[in-house]
């Protein structure tokens, strides 16, 4: 879980088997703060490799008064442990990020920077970056099975890149979504997302879009998770909650008095 306050660890044991069946399960009890370093993660994701990336603002304790507070792109290889800076330290802080694999095997990174409003590529697991379309982004996925799809939410509604983030075009008859995921990668790359009155919304194969369930009010974070069923996790008033049902039900992961 990225926050401002760092990274953490969210104990998992309460969801049934279902959640992520065939893949490491968090050993997590209680809510932990990983590393002990408070970063403002405002961007995190996690590669396909298992890889984490992550942007924002580092640790207070740890600012330079000589460069710029963003951390730019860092990567972690022992889940949140340690952070080595891949590019753009001091200069960048991209508000969301996400990772796909090339035909290649190369790892194409998306990060959307949102001091100028432009949507970054890099095709060499964010070494080096190239200039993709300007537009208000609020949240954005990327098609595993289509690295050149790219689906982004904006006040106005959805809108969809086929070249790789370079443009993007208003993609018709879908809700006006606040937060989107793409889930059941076998299928195509189907899309699940959340409007801004708290709505979830999923698109069916045939293209259209039905709603499925509530979150409690408008989510801060939205994620789809593959396993023997997709599971929806949103971070809400109620603090962290999982849906095995496109949101008809929820399963509390994560109160917000254990945030306190």
């Amino acid at each position: 879980m990225a926050t401002h306050q760092g990274v953490w660890l969210i104990p998992t044991d309460g969801l049934p088997d279902t959640y992520l069946t065939g893949a490491p399960r968090s050993a997590a009890t209680e809510l932990t703060q990983i590393g002990d370093r408070a970063p403002d993660a405002m961007g995190l994701t996690v590669s396909p490799s298992g890889d984490l990336f992550m942007s924002g603002h580092p640790d207070p304790t740890e600012q330079s008064a000589s460069t710029a507070p963003n951390l730019g792109l860092v990567s972690s290889s022992d889940q949140a442990q340690t952070w080595n800076t891949v590019s753009l330290g001091g200069q960048t802080d991209f508000h969301d990020l996400d990772t796909v694999t090339l035909p290649t095997g190369e790892l194409r990174v998306y990060g959307y920077d949102a001091q100028q409003g432009v949507l970054l590529v890099s095709d060499d697991s964010g070494s080096t970056w190239t200039m993709g379309a300007t537009a208000p982004i609020r949240d954005l996925t990327a098609d595993p099975s289509d690295p050149d799809r790219v689906i982004a939410t904006t006040a106005d509604g959805l809108i969809e890149s086929a070249d790789g983030g370079r443009t993007f075009d208003g993609a018709s008859d879908s809700p006006v979504l606040l937060l989107v995921d793409i889930f059941d990668e076998s299928a195509g790359g189907q899309l699940v997302g959340v409007d801004p009155a708290g709505a979830l919304w999923r698109q069916e194969e045939s293209g259209l879009w039905t709603q499925t369930g509530e979150a409690n009010g408008a989510p801060e974070a939205f994620s789809a998770v593959d396993g023997s069923s997709p599971w929806i996790l949103v971070a809400d008033q109620r603090g962290i909650s999982a849906s095995p049902d496109f949101g008809a039900t929820w399963t509390p992961v994560l109160s917000n008095a254990a945030n306190q």
